[in-house]
């Protein structure tokens, strides 16, 4: 593979360079000053083939080298086989705890058991600030039915005041709860529950505070269906 045209083709296995084209987002114009001029394209472009196949730049470009260095041979790809840029995603740990949807879950010091990707511009959607104080627990209990259910996954961002209303984790005493909180008049905080069931609470932050702990805010959740 001498030219930048063969290693490009040997990257798409005998695509059509219509198909080459588009995945690299060239007009055919674009694409055929490589193909049949003997070109070399933009950065850009180079970078977009770099995710795409994940090889090297270097190889890419000269025909030095390997095409898939040692530190890029594992390729990551997704359900429908296409390859995956692992750096566009955030790695957040995802907790056995529980924080109870009711009566209270005691929770005690863990470690994750795994991890669950997000996307990062995603993310960035969600989240108000930085994205390194991030958990995922599981839900407990029917005091949130309807909006949160018994068994469903919830991204925690973590914080340790109230900025405005929402669904919290908090902690009273020895117990991890998920509620809805509203901000009152005069250092107070409502509890309140989806349920009907479980009667709504107030939390005076001035009496209350050495027994009551904000964990975070629930910015997502996922669920089994």
């Amino acid at each position: 593979m001498h030219t930048f045209k063969e290693r490009l083709a040997w990257l798409w296995q005998g695509e059509r360079q219509a198909k080459i084209a588009a995945d690299i987002d060239m007009t055919m114009a674009g694409f055929s000053r490589i193909w049949h001029e003997g070109g070399l394209p933009k950065a850009e472009t180079l970078k977009k083939i770099k995710q795409l196949k994940n090889c090297s730049i270097d190889w890419l470009l000269t025909g030095e080298g390997e095409p898939f260095p040692a530190t890029h041979a594992v390729a990551v790809r997704d359900t429908l086989g296409q390859l995956v840029d692992v750096e566009d995603f955030i790695y957040v740990p995802k907790y056995d705890i529980e924080a109870a949807a009711g009566a209270g879950q005691l929770v005690n010091d863990e470690q994750p058991v795994f991890t669950m990707a997000f996307r990062k511009d995603w993310i960035h959607q969600l989240v108000d600030s930085a994205v390194d104080g991030l958990s995922v627990i599981s839900v407990k209990g029917d005091s949130m039915a309807g909006v949160l259910n018994d068994g469903d996954s919830i991204l925690v961002q973590h914080m340790n005041t109230i900025r405005r209303d929402g669904l919290y984790v908090l902690r009273m005493n020895e117990s991890l709860l998920v509620k809805r909180l509203q901000l009152m008049p005069g250092n107070v905080i409502n509890v309140i529950s989806a349920n009907d069931a479980y009667p709504s609470f107030e939390i005076h932050l001035d009496k209350d505070s050495d027994n009551v702990q904000v964990i975070g805010k629930v910015v997502w959740f996922g669920r089994y269906l």
